[in-house]
């Protein structure tokens, strides 16, 4: 096996300073960044932050963003919040904007999510938890997945009977 093309010191430093912007939308989730604000903090153009970002992660600045803006929003209907409460704390400024992109990437809409059993959720270890309830652009990955739309746990196959 030989190993892959060797990474130039530009790739690497792109890198890090790619993954700063990461940390920042991670850290900073709930503020009113944009896809400039972000791209300044990384030192590039925005148009040169977005190609980058989306070639290193697989999607645009923006999408991460609302990605993990949706995720966070999931876990605090989990704990109760009301569907207006955690849109306005992850800093969505519109809620039907909101509505729309968490049924967008949970498959469901966020009242339908809060009413739904999460006990399951709320017994497993948290590593586990944030894995399996993490939102992914190909639908919702949690345990209780809509009806119709199998989770990833229940798409594994059952273990054989002894």
């Amino acid at each position: 096996m030989s190993p892959g093309p060797a990474v130039t010191a530009d790739e690497l430093a792109t890198l890090v300073l790619l993954r700063r912007a990461r940390d920042l939308i991670d850290r900073e989730y709930a503020e009113p960044l944009d896809v400039p604000t972000i791209a300044a903090k990384a030192f590039m153009s925005p148009a040169h932050f977005s190609r980058k970002f989306r070639e290193a992660y697989g999607e645009s600045p923006y999408s991460y963003l609302m990605t993990r803006r949706i995720e966070r929003a999931a876990a605090l209907l989990r704990a109760g919040v009301s569907v207006t409460d955690a849109c306005m704390a992850v800093g969505a400024t519109s809620l039907g904007s909101f509505s729309s992109r968490f049924t967008e990437i949970m498959g469901e809409t966020p009242s339908s999510y809060k009413s739904r059993d999460h006990s399951a959720i709320e017994a497993m270890p948290p590593c586990f938890a944030r894995n399996t309830t993490r939102p992914t652009r190909n639908g919702p990955a949690s345990l209780n997945g809509p009806a119709g739309k199998p989770s990833r746990i229940e798409e594994a196959p059952a273990p054989p009977q002894a």
